[in-house]
């Protein structure tokens, strides 16, 4: 890709971009604040809690959105666009980008939903900061109460930030592909580091009953697997190897096709070429693919089987549904994007389909440990302490 390598980080338009991302914050945070005045400051908390992650989902499938539409370069330097807040003030700029490379990644349309993207971001961090010292503020309040010093949401602040330095590095290293799956995981980790205190600051009375030790261990291996199929399913993207099969269940008409796997899964190279700079082989690409399919197909039977050891309790039954309902829309999204030529819903919905799959394990595992932590056995020690909020 044929770039102006001099584009990369311009400073100048940080402080605006954050007074933008606090605005937009600000909104809907007082929304919620004012629309729950006759609450506790805790459950006004929480109503916080429930809109940050409800971004955070949203950021996830915008930033799917921004990649699907090619507009991770559409403004190629970091924070601003051509060092400005908008693409209002870059019009210069990409007119004279995209006359010089019609086909190239530099459009009004592609600079504005880039400029969003990092909008959204922004906000979400706001967000995230104001949680964070309401935490700590709640902490030094009642120190006798609250035992447990709120490391998890100075941890999600460590981690929104870490997110923001991978968007960076997203735009001023081209699209580096290792880059971008970490970016990809990193927001599959703020889900679920902002999914575990909102479980917690349920005020439920139903009584969740433990899992047993087969659903724990289903649990475990289930989590883990799909992590490993969320990274392979980042790589597959961020290397543009959706359509290295274009037929299923075959690929190239073959149970076993062609593949280069030391080129396919070299991680530290750029896009489209190896460590040397050479073009990788389409071999590589159909490896990449290939590995990702046969990983699925271990995952989805494991999702399901723990889905029906769910459902053999009356009161995990919801999230047991829930659970296969969403296996089954990843299987279903999956093969559409093969047989369909990655249409962008069923590329939207997979990447949705992912991040509601790691909120509900997480939700499922966070409200069997908290019930436990909560229930009489914790006076006598006989389970794991209680984590602050």
């Amino acid at each position: 890709m044929s770039m102006d390598a001099s584009l990369t980080y311009n400073l100048s338009p940080l402080p605006s971009l954050l007074v933008v991302g606090a605005l937009l914050a600000f909104g809907p945070a007082m929304f919620v604040w004012l629309r729950d005045g006759g609450r506790t400051p805790a459950q006004r908390v929480q109503a916080l809690r429930v809109l940050t992650l409800f971004l955070t989902f949203d950021l996830l499938l915008f930033g799917a959105f921004t990649r699907l539409t090619d507009s991770g370069l559409g403004c190629p330097d970091w924070p601003g666009c051509y060092g400005h807040t908008s693409p209002v003030g870059a019009s210069p700029q990409i007119i004279d980008a995209q006359n010089r490379m019609p086909e190239g990644p530099v459009t009004h349309a592609k600079a504005w939903i880039e400029m969003l993207h990092r909008y959204l971001a922004t906000a979400v961090g706001a967000l995230i900061l104001l949680l964070t010292t309401l935490s700590w503020r709640d902490w030094r309040r009642n120190r006798e109460k609250l035992r447990a010093m709120p490391w998890l949401p100075t941890l999600t602040l460590v981690c929104v930030c870490v997110q923001g330095a991978f968007g960076a590095l997203t735009v001023t290293m081209r699209l580096f592909p290792a880059i971008v799956t970490l970016h990809l995981l990193g927001a599959i980790a703020l889900l679920v580091l902002l999914c575990v205190p909102v479980v917690r600051g349920e005020e439920s009375r139903r009584a969740w009953p433990p899992l047993s030790a087969g659903a724990r261990r289903l649990l475990a291996w289930s989590s883990v697997l799909l992590l490993l199929q969320i990274a392979l399913g980042a790589w597959v993207s961020s290397n543009y190897a959706v359509l290295a099969c274009s037929d299923f269940p075959t690929c190239q008409g073959s149970w076993w096709p062609d593949m280069n796997f030391s080129q396919g899964f070299e991680v530290w190279r750029g896009l489209g070429v190896n460590a040397a700079g050479v073009p990788i082989d389409f071999s590589a690409l159909t490896a990449i693919h290939y590995v990702h399919r046969l990983t699925a197909y271990g995952v989805v039977p494991l999702l399901m089987l723990l889905a029906w050891q769910l459902n053999r309790t009356k009161a995990w039954r919801v999230q047991s549904r829930v659970l296969a309902a969403l296996s089954i829309l990843q299987l279903a999204t999956g093969v559409s994007n093969v047989v369909l030529g990655w249409p962008m819903l069923a590329a939207l919905l997979h990447t949705g389909g992912a991040g509601a799959l790691v909120l509900t394990l997480t939700w499922v595992a966070t409200k069997a440990q908290w019930r436990a932590d909560k229930s009489p056995a914790a006076g006598r020690g006989s389970v794991h302490p209680g984590v602050g909020p």
